[in-house]
């Protein structure tokens, strides 16, 4: 047993390459962030968008949907005639996969909150902004975060397609391995991406668990908290 995890993993070469670890680990997790935040800051507006008109959803879904069925690696071939072998054919590849997730995630999320709820926000004086960000959208927020999580993971796991064009986080190390028959690069690779995966998923877990704490299992589910009460306006 001992000997066929020598022929595994040869930490020898493990300890020798820190620095590049931790480097392609950072180009990873960058990778992911960045298309996360990019895929939020367009998501957002378009899910709200198609909130208020309900027309618009089927065609910013059907888009967003296309979008998602296209096959990564054919998505990087599409791309680099145009932006080449750089982070930004990596990053519009990746950002293309989070929008379908995160505005259907905070449609849902928005189309969830009960009616009687927002009426009585709004005889209490809400503006219709102020009926977004102080009740819709903390009410949305289990939704959101549950899409958030989603997009998370599936990015981590993509990221490392992105070897393909040279820019793959810890991706290389998979693909450098397949490449030369080395199974500490693969197992390397492969171990630190799904450790990856889990730590974000149970931080953005316990994220959304502080922020909502309203929506904890075993909390009250009979009617919706909404966390920020409009001064003098008692809500009974």
């Amino acid at each position: 047993m001992i000997a066929l995890a020598d022929e595994l993993i040869r930490w020898d070469w493990v300890f020798s390459h820190g620095q590049e670890i931790w480097s392609r680990f950072v180009q990873h997790v960058e990778l992911t962030v960045i298309a996360v935040g990019v895929g939020l800051l367009i998501s957002f507006p378009l899910a709200i968008v198609a909130h208020r008109h309900r027309f618009l959803y089927t065609p910013i879904a059907w888009f967003t949907g296309l979008l998602y069925t296209i096959p990564s690696i054919a998505l990087f071939v599409i791309l680099l005639p145009i932006t080449g072998l750089s982070y930004t054919t990596a990053e519009i590849g990746l950002v293309s996969y989070t929008l379908l997730i995160l505005i259907r995630n905070t449609v849902v999320g928005l189309s969830g909150v009960p009616e009687d709820v927002k009426e009585a926000a709004r005889g209490m004086g809400y503006t219709q902004r102020e009926l977004l960000w102080r009740v819709e959208l903390p009410l949305a927020l289990p939704a959101i975060m549950a899409g958030i999580r989603i997009a998370v993971v599936s990015t981590i796991g993509l990221v490392t397609v992105a070897a393909l064009i040279g820019r793959g986080g810890l991706g290389q190390f998979i693909l450098e391995g397949l490449q030369t028959f080395f199974n500490t690069e693969i197992l390397l690779g492969a171990v630190l991406s799904v450790a990856l995966a889990l730590a974000a998923d149970a931080a953005l877990l316990g994220a959304q668990r502080v922020l909502t704490p309203w929506s904890r299992t075993g909390g009250p589910r009979t009617r919706p908290f909404i966390p920020w009460k409009k001064p003098g306006f008692p809500i009974g």
